[in-house]
């Protein structure tokens, strides 16, 4: 079972980084049309983003997709990680690993027509991967306790 269970942790780990590879590969004019889609999809639901943000809209969407594909990538890591580490470790690994992985994306960015690599994108990445990090060690301390009160 614990074989079973690393195989496809480390398998969904993988995927998720292929998959962030991916997206950064698109050149900008790829990339911006998926922003405008996702803002065209909240206004259909009645978040009218434009209203509210004006010309940052697309910017702070794009903004918001670094944070939780890397709050994803980061709740992967911490899963593979702490198949082989204490807590503390599997902390410090899972936010080195996502700062590094931000950054290397950045890098490959460099290469990308029409986009750019900036380091404001790579702290933006490791805030998100340290605010599922927060969370889930908030979880865990929840279930801790309530199995205490058993």
């Amino acid at each position: 079972m614990k074989n079973k269970r690393k195989i496809i942790y480390w398998f969904l780990l993988m995927v998720w980084m292929i998959g962030i590879f991916i997206m950064s590969n698109q050149p900008a004019q790829i990339s911006d049309s998926q922003s405008e889609g996702v803002i065209n999809i909240l206004s259909a639901i009645g978040i009218n983003m434009n209203g509210i943000f004006g010309q940052l809209t697309n910017f702070i969407v794009r903004k918001c997709a670094h944070f939780l594909e890397y709050m994803v990538l980061s709740l992967l890591a911490f899963n593979v990680f702490k198949l082989y580490f204490n807590i503390r470790r599997v902390i410090f690994v899972t936010v080195a690993f996502v700062f590094f992985y931000a950054c290397s994306d950045e890098i490959h960015q460099l290469f990308v027509l029409g986009r750019e690599g900036a380091f404001r994108d790579v702290i933006i990445d490791t805030v998100g991967g340290i605010t599922l990090i927060l969370i889930n060690l908030f979880r865990m301390h929840i279930v801790a306790k309530f199995n205490e009160d058993k």
